[in-house]
This record gives structure tokens, C-alpha cells and sequence, in this order.
């Protein structure tokens, strides 16, 4: 296991030394020397501290480095059009809200890259969605690892609409097809481009019209679980040429604001629900794959022999997925970097600390010891509670889909997979069998019940830790009684540090500021402009983004929505001077 030190940042941590007294001076030397100053601005834009681990190489890195999603070939993209006769990619998809990368020699935008074998794709990483800039007094910051303000889908609808067109008549069609194979192409290679094209539109076609089309994301929300269940269900496991089950595709209509990454490699559990065990660097590998079947990855499993091959048509970057989870292990909190008054924060922190009764916060978002873990840093508690918010995410965990190639096939020691299973259990065999075949070289997933029962030393500790990577949330996640009881929609309660930089609220982002969640759910705004713009006095977005801003319409009539704003209504019976003395300390965490 790769060393790891303790993630500096305003909210502490112990660093735990691992080599002699030298080789640290000189990490620390190359450190200072790499790390771009606070205030240096690229292009007109600050980038916030976030700790001596976090410099300009590893943010580089970060931007760039490919997971293994396959979007689209590179040269298609870049033949495409938009609706009023540009190039797709001509400003960059700034348009979506992605952010410029200036050191992109393919002039992308921050997470996107030429990637693939020879570069010849389109592909993404976590950072397109995990890159943030706000406005302050008409100053632009740049916020590493905080929540994209960022429209997927009007991104994947578009490119779907681009394509289309492309398909749509027999001159559309020539017109790229000499951008891509270049000029007077023969009619057998224009041929062989239509049919890849037409196979690539009737895949991701389906999934524009089945799940994303109307679903109502937005800026800078997707539903993740719905999509990355409908990859792999309804795209990666049916039978060859399409390997399509169309009617496993279901709507995603549960989106969720993007998680920030700092100190997620420390949650002893993640995603929204709990549902993944975290926390050290196999359980972050399982997140990171499952996170690259849902964004474009190419997953074709297949029977070969008596088993199943998780890798033969698998374009997961095994190598760079272990190398951006130790780039995120590097992302420290934000600092904030505006006017603070220390014996209000010092005022605050009391309040922070209180039982949740009297307003505090501390026991479901404070930093205590969370699960055993194989790892040398301990995990953090992430509490799983439930405290009345939105739950319609609740419903795609429950979802079934037909089992395709997995019929069959049994894990070690397990029964066989029948005709239909939930989506999450598909997910989970599809990361589980990926991991194991990669680590010992064969499937352990066998359609013969003789050949599937491993001798009992393959069943290591680690080898049991794989099999349980996805979990049901625990019915006591919850360390407080009253907050856990027989309430079924359990959220994770995490750390807080740098949570001034996250805003919307609550796990569906539908409450702008800090300082509306903590009025009474009732009180709270019923609709808010989205955008960048910052309001450092209620901490989170402010209340006029400009002319022609998006909007976000939220209830509390229903809880099931998608939208509901309604729930955590913790410290809404603080005094005014209390509530300010509270966001005070939430903006120095």
C-alpha cells in the first residue's frame, strides 16, 4: 500500500510521518517550490489555497488524466455542429458551464481530454464535475474539487441532437464524413463510419430519450445513480453487436447536487445514501470504477467458457483511477480568504459543538474515528441519518433490470444471478468482478457451480472486502436515536470543511445559503437563480445572478419530488446574533 500523510487544512489532522527527517524536507522543499501562490491569477482567475499538498502539478494532473471514459472519437466530436452551424466544441462547452484549461493542447476545458488509445477519444474524468468557479465583487475563483456549476444535460442532449443531424440527411452525412476521413474518402470507408455512427446514436440515443430527456437536472445537479444503473444494465450487458437491454434504461429523475472531494477518500462510507463502503485505497478504487461505468466508460462483459470476462472489452484506466484517488487525497479544504472576525467564529464553534437539540452540529458533522479500514489513516464517521429531506433517491435503489450476460453466474460461494436483479447488485458485480479478475489475473464469476467455489485460501480478508465494497446503509448508521429510529431514507452527514464553498444545500441542492438553512423549511426560498455569483454574507449563491439566469423551482409539499427543500431544520431556533456567530465558524472550517 502507497504511503499517505494527513491532508492538511483549516480544520487540522494529525501528519504521520513515514520516512526519515530528510526525505520530508524534501518533499516539503518540492512542495514550496511547485505550489503557485495563493493570489497568482491564470486568465483573470484566483485560485483559492487549499493546502501545501494541492500545487499546480498535481492540479495539472487532475484536469487531465484520463479514467477511461469514452464519450465519442475525438475527430467525430470536432466535425460535429450546433444547431446554428458551429463547431461543437468551438467555445470550449463553456456554454455548459465548464471551465477553461489553457494548458489542454487539445483546447478542452478542465476534465475533459484527448483519451483512449492514441488519444482518439473524447473522454472526461471527476474533475469536469468536480471544479468550481464563483464570482465575488467581479472576481472569478477557482475552487478545486468543489461541486460543478455545470448543465450535463443539456450537454449530453445536445450532443445527442448533433449527432442526428449528422445522420439526418445523405449531405449532413458527406459533410462529415470528409471532416473526419478527410477529402474524397472511398464509399466503402464512408460506409463503415455511418454504421459506427448509427450503432453509437442507437445506444445513446436510447439513453437521451429514456432517461436524461425532461428529467430536470440542471445546473450543476445530475442524478449519478440512475445513470450509472442504466449504463451498465442497459447498455453493457445484453447481447452482442448492440449489447443493448433498452427497457433496463429508466428515468433519472433523482438528481443530486455534486458532492465536493475533500476528505472523501476519509468517509468511511460514500454516495449520497451510504450505500459504498469507503476509505482506503481498494474501497476508493470500487467508487472510482463504478463512477467511470456511468460516465461513457466502455464495459462489454462476456461469457468466456464457464465464466465471466469482466475485461475484454473494458476501457476502465486502472492505473490513472489509482492515481487520481491519490490526486484527491491531496485536494485540501478551501480556505476562506475574505474579512473574518475570530471571537465571533470563536462564538460559533460553542454553538457548532452544542447536542443538535440546542441548535449544534457536531454529532453528525464533526471529525471522529469512523470504521476499521486496511489503511494507515484512520476513516471518518460518516453518519447515515435520517432528517426528513428529499427522498425520492431512495426509489432507484430499489429498481430491477433484467440481468443479461450475469444470468447465471454465481461469485464465490454465492447462488446463481437469476433472470432479473436489482440495479445495485448489478453494479456491484460488475465492479467486484472487474477488481478480482484484474488482481489475480481470472474471473472468479463462473456459470459452473463447480468451478465457482474457490478453494478457501482465495478467500482472503481482502478478497471478503471486495465482495462487500456495496453495502445497504446499516439500520444504526445514525449515532443519535432520535435521529435514526425506523426513518428509511438515511443521507450521509459529512465533515464540513470547506462547506462555504458548496452551496446549494442539502444533498439535492435546493436551498441556496447557508444561512437560509437555517430557517424553518416553510421559510426557506421556493425558487432561487442558479449561477456563480457568491453572497459571502448568507455564504452561498447569490440572490441575483444576472440577466437570463436559470432557475430552480423547490417544494416542501412533496417529499418524494426530487426538489423538496423541507427537512434538516436544525438550528432554526437560534437567535440572530447566534445563527451569524455559527456561519462566522462555518466559513473558517
Amino acid at each position: 500500500m502507497r504511503e499517505r500523510a494527513a491532508v492538511l487544512g483549516s480544520g487540522g489532522g494529525a501528519m504521520r510521518q513515514k520516512s526519515s527527517i530528510f526525505r520530508l524536507r524534501n518533499v516539503l522543499l518540492a512542495a514550496l517550490l511547485s505550489m503557485p501562490a495563493a493570489s497568482a491569477a491564470q486568465q483573470g482567475v484566483t485560485y483559492v489555497s487549499q493546502g501545501w499538498r494541492w500545487t499546480s502539478a498535481a492540479r495539472a494532473d487532475f484536469y487531465t488524466r484520463d479514467q477511461g471514459s469514452q464519450i465519442i472519437p475525438l475527430a467525430w466530436a470536432r466535425a460535429l455542429k450546433r444547431g446554428d452551424g458551429q463547431p461543437f466544441l468551438a467555445d470550449g462547452l463553456a456554454r455548459y458551464g465548464y471551465l477553461p484549461n489553457p494548458s489542454n493542447a487539445s483546447g478542452l476545458p478542465v476534465g475533459f481530454m484527448a483519451g483512449g488509445p492514441a488519444g482518439a477519444q473524447l473522454a472526461m474524468n471527476c474533475s469536469a464535475c468536480h471544479t468550481r468557479q464563483i464570482t465575488v465583487d467581479n472576481r472569478e475563483y477557482r475552487i478545486d474539487g468543489a461541486p460543478a456549476i455545470v448543465d450535463f444535460e443539456a450537454f449530453l442532449t445536445d450532443l445527442d441532437a448533433a449527432v442526428a443531424q449528422v445522420l439526418a440527411s445523405p449531405a449532413a452525412f458527406g459533410a462529415f464524413a470528409a471532416s473526419v476521413l478527410g477529402a474524397n474518402p472511398s464509399p466503402a470507408r464512408v460506409a463503415e463510419l455511418r454504421a459506427q455512427v448509427e450503432d453509437w446514436y442507437r445506444r445513446e440515443h436510447a439513453m437521451i430519450e429514456r432517461a436524461v430527456r425532461g428529467s430536470g437536472w440542471g445546473l450543476g445537479r445530475l442524478d449519478a445513480v440512475s445513470m450509472i444503473f442504466n449504463r451498465v444494465s442497459g447498455l453493457d450487458i445484453g447481447p452482442p453487436p448492440s449489447f443493448l437491454i433498452e427497457h433496463n434504461i429508466q428515468r433519472a429523475d433523482a438528481p443530486v447536487r455534486y458532492p465536493f472531494l475533500w476528505n472523501a477518500p476519509r468517509q468511511d462510507r460514500t454516495q449520497w445514501p451510504g450505500f459504498a463502503q469507503n476509505g482506503n485505497d481498494l474501497l476508493g478504487l470500487a467508487r472510482n470504477l463504478g463512477q467511470v461505468y456511468g460516465v461513457y466508460g466502455r464495459f462489454r462483459p462476456r461469457r468466456n467458457g464457464n465464466r465471466v470476462d469482466f475485461l475484454a472489452d473494458n476501457s476502465a484506466n486502472f492505473p490513472n483511477l489509482e492515481r487520481l484517488e491519490t490526486l484527491v487525497e491531496r485536494i485540501g479544504p478551501p480556505r476562506w480568504r475574505w474579512a473574518s472576525r475570530a471571537s465571533v467564529a470563536r462564538a460559533g464553534e460553542a454553538i457548532f459543538n452544542r447536542g443538535w437539540q440546542q441548535g449544534g452540529c457536531a454529532e453528525c458533522h464533526g471529525e471522529r474515528r469512523g470504521a476499521f479500514r486496511f489503511t494507515l489513516l484512520p476513516t471518518w464517521a460518516t453518519p447515515l441519518c435520517d432528517v426528513g429531506t428529499d427522498s425520492r433517491q431512495y426509489q432507484i435503489l430499489a429498481r430491477t433490470a433484467d440481468t443479461g450476460v450475469f444470468q447465471g453466474a454465481r461469485r464465490p460461494f454465492g447462488t446463481p444471478v437469476g433472470a432479473q436483479a436489482k440495479a445495485f447488485d448489478l453494479l456491484g458485480l460488475a465492479v467486484v468482478g472487474s477488481i478480482f479478475q484484474r488482481a489475480l489475473g481470472f474471473s472468479l464469476f463462473s456459470y459452473d457451480p463447480a468451478a465457482s467455489q474457490s478453494p478457501p485460501q482465495q478467500q482472503s480478508a481482502l478478497a471478503r472486502q471486495i465482495l462487500s465494497i456495496y453495502s445497504p446503509a446499516p439500520n444504526d448508521a445514525c449515532d443519535n436515536a432520535a435521529l435514526n429510529a425506523d426513518f428509511p431514507f438515511k443521507y450521509e452527514s459529512r465533515v464540513l470543511q470547506g462547506i462555504w464553498a458548496t452551496a446549494p444545500y442539502l444533498h439535492n441542492g435546493s436551498v441556496p445559503t447557508l444561512a437560509d438553512l437555517l430557517s424553518p423549511g416553510l421559510n426557506r426560498p421556493s425558487s432561487f437563480a442558479l449561477g456563480r455569483r457568491y453572497d459571502l454574507d448568507r455564504v452561498g449563491l447569490a440572490a441575483d445572478q444576472g440577466p437570463g439566469a436559470p432557475v430552480r423551482t423547490t417544494t416542501c409539499e412533496e417529499r418524494d419530488s426530487g426538489n423538496s427543500r423541507c427537512g434538516h431544520e436544525y438550528g432554526v431556533s437560534l437567535s440572530e446574533t447566534e445563527k451569524a456567530a455559527l456561519l462566522e465558524y462555518l466559513r473558517t472550517l
